[in-house]
């Protein structure tokens, strides 16, 4: 079995197409368990409806959507931002229509899922962009659809892969959805095992909200804004990523845009626009 290490290509490269692109080129896919992990294997042999809408981002070869082909599924998607690995997945598929295969990226996809399966694309990802995930895993789930999948419960000294902890993402995913699960993975593969957690989140009848936020340039100032926003009528979450740079807001009602400004502008550099 191969390590959980990302690459041979310089991780201080941007994470973006050209990136994962020589990942697959070189053959540098350490992250691959070569078949179906064994949490996500017991969740779908747990599914009844075989007509579930399916989406699996970052799906990488994609053993899951495999599985759940062999289980009958009829209606996958998977995407991915790999130019090179989407064309093998095509030929792999042979042209199958219970599944779509997607090159682009994901936070440009548009769709309607009932589940989306999370496996090692969350981890993948920049930790700067966690909020960006959250907003855009809400809008391509109906109501009560369910993100379903892993996420590490550790760090890594080398990254991506990008670790985190249950107390983080309780915090990041709290509002948009109702966490019906978020325990040690029982059965994780042996390298894996105490350090992935099986997550199960139902996508709540909320408005979330992602905004492009200007000025901060601390820590402290993050914590005192997020305060002021959480203070606001109907607001249940108030997040700002790790640069500053975008801000997830969950409520039960519309925020104008102008009553955000007024909250922002005791500091005359805080600019903040809807994304």
């Amino acid at each position: 079995m191969k390590d959980d290490k990302c690459c041979v290509v310089s991780c201080e490269k941007p994470l973006d197409k050209d990136y994962w692109d020589a990942q697959y080129q070189a053959e540098a896919t350490g992250w691959d368990l070569g078949e179906v992990s064994p949490p996500l294997k017991k969740y779908i042999d747990t599914l009844t409806n075989k007509d579930l809408a399916v989406l699996i981002p970052g799906c990488g070869n994609t053993y899951e959507a495999e599985y759940l082909l062999k289980q009958g599924f009829t209606n996958i998607t998977v995407i991915d931002i790999a130019p090179t690995l989407v064309e093998k997945l095509k030929h792999k598929f042979d042209n199958n229509p219970n599944i779509k295969i997607v090159l682009a990226d994901f936070f440009d996809h548009q769709g309607s899922y009932d589940l989306i399966i999370e496996q090692t694309f969350f981890c993948a990802l920049p930790p700067r962009i966690r909020q960006k995930y959250v907003w855009k895993m809400h809008q391509l789930l109906v109501e009560k659809g369910n993100l379903v999948g892993l996420l590490f419960d550790r760090e890594f000294d080398i990254s991506p892969p990008f670790g985190g902890s249950k107390a983080e993402y309780e915090n990041l995913f709290r509002g948009a959805f109702q966490i019906n699960q978020m325990d040690i993975a029982p059965d994780s593969i042996s390298k894996r095992a105490n350090t992935e957690l099986f997550v199960s989140f139902e996508r709540r009848n909320i408005l979330v909200s992602l905004y492009n936020f200007q000025g901060i340039t601390c820590s402290g100032c993050l914590k005192t804004v997020t305060e002021k926003c959480m203070e606001m009528q109907g607001v249940e979450n108030a997040g700002l990523s790790l640069d500053f740079a975008e801000l997830l807001l969950v409520s039960t009602e519309a925020i104008p845009l102008t009553k955000l400004q007024e909250l922002i502008s005791y500091d005359e550099k805080y600019k903040i626009s809807k994304v």
